[in-house]
Formats: structure tokens, C-alpha cells, sequence
């Protein structure tokens, strides 16, 4: 006897879970109630400095069908805006979505003559200008080489001596000082010729003097004109 309740009381719970869920199911596909909406978009980056309110725009409106948001077009929108490197757009069982977005990390700045615009180790320029030069940054010009976190590296221990870095014939860099001398690094480990290049300053003090070109190309040795 007491197994036959048992198995109609269970019975009856499964058929009323059953009819539950297949209420929802049908709510939610119908748009209706709360797991149908989409109430909440959380954004997480790797990044203190991302542009959370473009991102935020990016996303649109909160309270709406979550299974009329098209995910693959937003996460067009979230990586279009400008410092996004990749983004990830999920649905949660809630209805809610969760946006992940890996963000460029500046290591310089780039000009176009007017304006700064942040440059990433890739050699990626972000589209969000700025006025004025950070003191302590490198600024390039001109096109940009698939990797610059070396010589960025190299040339930040005389950033204050350094107007910009020129990429030349796609292949060596050129030094420009803010006292109008054109440094030329040799193709073959610039790194060192720009560590050379400082040791010439702190003993010749090479920088102040009246010149206007520094030809390091030449292993063997340095021409000044």
C-alpha cells in the first residue's frame, strides 16, 4: 500500500514538473516572462581602461526577446568598437547575456600629424584619438611592423630625447629627436645601436650638438653629418 502512494505521489510530481516546464518553455519561446528578456548584459574585459559605454551601446536595449538577439551580430558590434580585440557573446539560462571582451594594450602612441591615437605591441592602432601626447609614451609614424614591443622597449629609455620612430623601406627604423636629428638604426639588431646611441649621449653629449643625421647602418662604424 504505502509503495502505491509513493508511486502516485510521484507520479502526480512529475506530471505537474512536466507540465511546468513545458509552460515556460512555451512562455519563453512566446517572449513572455522574465527568462524570455533580456534584462541584464554583463561586460567583463581584461582591461581597467576599456570604453565600457561603447561597449554598452554597442549591445542596445535591455528589455527584449532574448531569443530574437542575433549573438553573432552583436558580438560584430562589441568587436567594432574601437579597442576590442576579440569579444565573446553567450546566452545565460536566465535570458541575460554575458559579453567578454579582450582589449588591445597600448604600448605607444601613433600620429598622423594631428592627432594620437594609441598603438597596441602588434603594431594595431586603436581609433580612439587624443589631442595631446602622453610624456611617456613612444610615438611612430608612417606604417607600422606586425611587432614593436622591442624596440618600443629600446627606445622608452630615451623617450624624452625622442620626437617619433619611422619604419623605413618595410625593412630598419628611423630615430627622430625632438632636436630634429634623424638617427639611422641599422636593419640587423637596432636594439643594441639604440643602446650605443645613449652611451654616445651620456659621454659626448652627441644629441646637443649641431647635426642633423647619426648613420648607424654600418657595424663597423658611425657617420655624423
Amino acid at each position: 500500500m504505502k509503495r502505491s502512494i509513493w508511486f502516485w505521489l510521484c507520479f502526480v510530481v512529475a506530471i505537474v514538473m512536466a507540465v511546468y516546464f513545458a509552460v515556460r518553455t512555451i512562455m519563453v519561446a512566446m517572449g513572455q516572462g522574465n527568462l524570455a528578456l533580456v534584462n541584464n548584459i554583463s561586460i567583463v574585459t581584461d582591461s581597467k581602461d576599456a570604453d565600457m559605454d561603447a561597449m554598452r551601446a554597442a549591445a542596445g536595449g535591455l528589455v527584449r526577446n532574448t531569443y530574437e538577439v542575433d549573438l553573432t551580430a552583436l558580438n560584430e558590434r562589441i568587436g567594432a568598437v574601437p579597442g576590442v580585440k576579440k569579444s565573446a557573446v553567450r546566452r545565460l539560462p536566465n535570458g541575460n547575456l554575458a559579453v567578454q571582451a579582450d582589449m588591445y594594450k597600448a604600448v605607444a602612441q601613433w600620429s598622423d600629424g594631428e592627432s594620437f591615437f594609441p598603438l597596441s605591441a602588434d603594431g594595431t592602432v586603436v581609433n580612439q584619438p587624443s589631442d595631446a601626447r602622453d610624456p611617456g609614451a613612444v610615438v611612430f609614424v608612417g606604417p607600422i611592423p606586425s611587432d614593436i614591443s622591442d624596440i618600443t622597449a629600446a627606445a622608452r629609455n630615451m623617450v624624452e630625447d625622442v620626437a617619433y620612430m619611422e619604419w623605413i623601406e618595410n625593412r630598419r627604423w628611423n630615430m627622430v629627436t625632438n632636436g630634429g636629428i634623424t638617427v639611422m638604426l641599422p636593419e640587423q639588431n637596432p636594439i643594441a645601436a639604440v643602446s650605443t646611441l645613449i652611451s654616445l649621449d651620456k659621454t659626448h653629449n652627441i644629441l646637443e650638438k649641431k647635426i642633423s643625421v647619426i648613420d648607424m647602418r654600418d657595424d663597423a662604424r658611425i657617420l655624423v653629418k
